[in-house]
């Protein structure tokens, strides 16, 4: 096995921390409810997740209030935040990870309040959190993931990100830097080069005993 001699990892939210298909889900059909678009179904949502709000709202044909639409659909997903659970053993190995002296980081395409609502206490184990804002491209272009590397004045052989989506595997193609699969999450998997069936298989990739 060829092991990924990393010191940063980026992590995705949505499908590899945290399980929040049901937010998603239940805010959606609040969004289709408040703004007439109930023929704009989740599924068509659901598929385009991990790119940016916007991007998401375009590529389904949705062409205007669009600030409007983001408002009411975080808003709704903040009111059902109990819907949100860590997937098993996630809380334990950024612990862990942490403790082993990890750069542990987040690139995100949720903005950072709800970033940090959802996460609750774990978020103190990130030394940096990269969320969606309208200065800087987002995924699946290559700028959020070298402006960390950049703030950590690391280089992009020290980093590797692990996500869900094929979205976040081309982040990281685009940035230059290796991808872990995270097989609990919810893309679907295209035979990557490195995948986990559960967060423990990171350590196999990463090479440190706990």
């Amino acid at each position: 096995m060829k092991y990924l001699k990393k010191k940063v990892l980026i992590f995705d939210v949505d499908g590899v921390l945290i399980d929040s298909k049901k937010n998603m889900e239940l805010s959606w059909k609040h969004v289709q409810e408040v703004h007439h678009l109930k023929n704009k179904k989740f599924k068509e949502y659901f598929r385009n997740i991990g790119r940016p709000f916007y991007d998401i709202l375009k590529i389904m044909k949705i062409n205007k209030n669009f600030e409007k639409i983001k408002i009411s659909y975080q808003k709704e997903s903040l009111k059902q935040k109990k819907q949100i659970q860590y997937f098993k053993d996630v809380k334990n190995i950024l612990k862990k990870l942490k403790s082993k002296n990890f750069i542990l980081t987040i690139l995100t395409s949720k903005d950072i309040k709800r970033t940090k609502n959802f996460l609750k206490n774990q978020i103190k184990y990130f030394s940096l959190i990269e969320c969606n804002n309208d200065s800087i491209k987002g995924k699946p272009h290559p700028d959020q993931i070298l402006k960390i590397i950049s703030k950590l004045k690391v280089s992009q052989s020290d980093c590797v990100y692990i996500g869900d989506t094929n979205i976040d595997y081309l982040t990281a193609k685009n940035s230059k830097i290796d991808f872990v699969f995270a097989e609990w999450g919810y893309g679907k998997n295209y035979n990557y080069k490195y995948k986990c069936k559960k967060i423990k298989d990171l350590i196999k990739y990463i090479k440190v005993k706990f």
